[in-house]
């Protein structure tokens, strides 16, 4: 079980899709949830991402955040 940073509800790691920040490199969404570094976890659905930008709980460029919008908006 992870929590979503946007609407704080655990949930199984299968429903929620990872932000993952390396030590060197550029935060990227990370499909495979294998990634090394830093995690987040996000609820597949705007809401949650939506949520999760407006109280800052995660940075991202808005190049990621439009790519995340994107994946969440096929899987819904």
């Amino acid at each position: 079980m992870r929590m979503c940073i946007g609407c704080r509800e655990m949930k199984p790691k299968k429903d929620l899709v990872r932000i993952v920040t390396p030590k060197e490199g550029e935060t990227h969404v990370d499909l495979s949830g294998k990634a090394n570094g830093r995690g987040a976890y996000v609820c597949k659905n705007e809401a949650c991402l939506g949520a999760a930008a407006k109280m800052k709980a995660i940075r991202l460029s808005d190049e990621i955040f439009n790519t995340l919008r994107e994946q969440i908006a096929n899987t819904e």
